[in-house]
């Protein structure tokens, strides 16, 4: 079986527009639920408004009358620098990257060039990237010896605030869990522990449910014992997307990385999906690169990366969290 040996090095604006911009921009940030910032200027300083009040004034005469100005809220994210690597033997490396071709409708095997095979190897590594980037922005924690601990995590921060007197989580014993009929309970302390400000944000549409998947999946059996055609139709079907009150739920996908965390390995935050910040930046780091080669005395294709990451929860006063103990 032929081996991929061809060296593949991408620096500067490359690294950017290949691999990064794709799956940190548009539809692929939306997939992550929250605030995704990419490539500003490090340090990396997120502000946020709250809105201008009372700038309407009566119209008498000459003069200057502008209302209060508006509350700025700023902080500065942390940016931890990075490597991801991976190593494949070139046996394996070889069939993944003609699987993912083979499964394009329009390949001609006939004339396979250089460009659709780079292109499958990226995939394949974009792919690995993004899966851990979503992982560590929620469980990563630099005290850990090892596993998801590059930067920190959205639950690194949380665990922080839970030791600040002022922040006052939900907490529900595992007997709740019993009855699906406990999660609109969940949801509705969710919403009335959330602050004012936060609530506002609804008709926005920024905000969603955060929740690891069993409560997710407690939410979709209360779902299906509801005695309407809907309920009928999402125990055959599905549910492709479920919302509370006009809120969106969402499953953080999170199960099989808990269990080797000393996070809530079951819980459910309300909160305006800005306030949840994800910050990746590979202009500003000296020697950034993404680099794939074939390692032939180990008979490895390997890939890496390199690039600055950091998460921050802007304010926690504008979000609830419920946990299961």
């Amino acid at each position: 079986m032929p081996y991929l040996e061809t060296v593949k090095t991408y620096t500067g604006n490359d690294v950017e527009k290949i691999f990064f911009r794709p799956m940190l921009t548009g539809p692929s940030a939306a997939d992550l639920g929250i605030r995704v910032l990419y490539n500003l200027p490090a340090p990396t300083t997120v502000q946020y408004w709250s809105p201008y009040r009372n700038i309407l004034q009566p119209l008498e005469g000459s003069g200057w009358n502008g209302g209060k100005g508006a509350n700025k809220l700023q902080k500065t994210i942390r940016m931890e620098r990075v490597k991801a690597e991976l190593a494949f033997s070139a046996a394996d490396y070889y069939s993944m990257v003609y699987e993912t071709i083979t499964a394009q409708p329009d390949v001609n095997f006939e004339d396979l060039t250089g460009t659709i095979i780079e292109q499958a190897e990226t995939a394949i590594f974009k792919q690995n990237i993004a899966e851990n980037l979503r992982v560590t922005m929620w469980i990563g924690d630099t005290q850990n010896a090892q596993g998801y601990n590059t930067f920190n995590g959205l639950l690194s921060h949380i665990k922080a605030f839970k030791e600040d007197e002022a922040f006052t989580p939900i907490s529900y014993s595992a007997q709740d869990k019993q009855d699906p009929a406990f999660i609109p309970s969940l949801f509705n302390n969710l919403w009335d522990q959330l602050h004012v400000d936060a609530q506002s944000a609804k008709h926005e549409g920024q905000l969603a449910f955060f929740v690891t998947s069993d409560i997710y999946n407690l939410y979709e059996k209360y779902l299906d014992s509801m005695g309407v055609d809907a309920a009928y139709t999402g125990t055959l079907e599905g549910h492709t997307e479920l919302m509370y009150h006009g809120i969106p739920v969402i499953d953080i996908r999170l199960s099989r990385y808990l269990a080797d965390t000393s996070f809530d390995q079951s819980f459910a935050l309300l909160t305006d999906r800005r306030n949840l910040i994800l910050a990746v930046n590979t202009a500003d780091m000296p020697g950034n690169e993404v680099r794939m080669w074939y390692n032939p005395d180990e008979m490895e294709n390997r890939q890496r990366a390199t690039f600055m990451a950091g998460t921050a929860i802007l304010d926690e006063s504008l979000f609830s969290y419920a946990h299961i103990l």
